[in-house]
C-alpha cells in the first residue's frame, strides 16, 4: 500500500501527519494493533488514510467522534488479526474489526456497519433476548419487537427499505438477487441480512458528495456491483434517504447528550 494512492474529496480534518496513537485519542478506540509486517512507512501513511476516512464518515454521518467508536467499545486492527483469503472482517466475539495491509482499503464503511449493527442490537432489543453474536439487521427479519423510540423505528425504517420491496410484501430486489448469486455459488454469504445491510450501506456513503476511496469503493462498477448485489436505481435513492434521516437524528440526540 505504500506507494498506492486513494482518491479523496472531503474537508481537510488535519494540519500535519498524524498517528495511530492520536486516532485512538479522538475517537475513543478500545484499542487499535498493528500487525508485525507493517513497516514504519506504511503505518505512517496509514495513520493518516485512517485518520482522513473516519473523519470524514463522521462528517458524513452528522454524528460525534463517540459514534465511531461506538462509545468506546470498537477495537481497530491493521494488518493484524485477519483470516486468510479475506481483506476485512468484523468479528463480534470481540468487537473488533480487521483490515488486511494490502486488500483491506476501501473495506472500512462495510465492516463498520457490521460493528454498528451488532453494537445496536442489544440496544434496539431486549438484551436479554437477544445473543451476543447477534446483529439488529437479522433480527429485525425474525420479527423482533424492538423498543419503541422516534430514532429506533427510524432504523427499524432503514432495514425495511433495503430488505423488503416498497410495499412490504416481499423481499426487495437486491434481497432475491443476493440469494440467486448464493444459490449459483453454493453458499449462503451475500443473501444474510447483515450483509445485504452493509453492502447498502457502503452504497449511501460512496453516494456522498464527500469522497474516500480508502473508506469505500466498489459499490457501482465493482464484480459484486455487475452482479446486482448493491441496491440500484430508485431503491437505492430511497436507502439513502432512510438511512441519512436515522443518523442525523442518532447524531443530533448524541450531540444533545455531549452537551449536558
Amino acid at each position: 500500500m505504500k506507494d498506492r494512492i486513494f482518491y479523496r474529496r472531503g474537508p481537510n480534518h488535519r494540519n500535519d501527519d498524524v498517528n495511530f496513537i492520536d486516532i485512538r485519542r479522538r475517537f475513543n478506540f478500545r484499542s487499535i494493533e498493528l500487525g508485525k509486517w507493517v513497516t514504519h512507512a506504511e503505518k505512517a501513511k496509514a495513520a493518516n488514510l485512517f485518520y482522513d476516512a473516519l473523519s470524514d464518515l463522521m462528517c458524513i454521518l452528522s454524528a460525534p467522534e463517540d459514534l465511531v467508536s461506538l462509545r468506546g467499545s470498537l477495537a481497530l486492527q491493521y494488518g493484524k488479526g485477519g483470516q486468510r483469503y479475506v481483506s476485512a472482517h468484523y468479528d463480534p466475539s470481540t468487537r473488533s474489526f480487521a483490515l488486511a495491509k494490502n486488500a483491506g482499503p476501501g473495506s472500512i464503511a462495510h465492516e463498520w456497519f457490521h460493528a454498528f449493527d451488532h453494537y445496536i442490537c442489544s440496544k434496539l432489543y431486549d438484551e436479554n433476548e437477544v445473543s451476543r453474536h447477534q446483529f439488529a439487521s437479522s433480527y429485525w427479519l425474525e420479527d423482533g419487537d424492538y423498543k419503541a423510540h422516534p430514532i429506533n423505528h427510524r432504523l427499524v425504517q432503514c432495514f425495511q427499505t433495503i430488505l423488503l420491496s416498497e410495499d412490504g410484501e416481499e423481499p426487495s430486489d437486491v434481497f432475491k438477487q443476493s440469494v440467486l448469486v448464493d444459490k449459483k455459488m453454493n453458499t449462503k454469504y451475500f443473501s444474510q441480512p447483515e450483509e445485504i445491510c452493509a453492502r447498502a450501506f457502503e452504497a449511501f456513503i460512496q453516494d456522498q458528495p464527500i469522497k474516500n476511496e480508502f473508506l469505500v469503493k466498489g459499490t457501482k462498477e465493482s464484480d459484486e456491483a455487475k452482479l446486482g448485489l448493491y441496491p440500484q436505481g430508485q431503491h437505492r435513492v430511497r436507502i439513502n434517504y432512510a438511512f441519512k434521516d436515522y443518523f442525523q437524528s442518532l447524531g443530533q440526540a448524541l450531540y444533545r447528550e455531549s452537551q449536558r
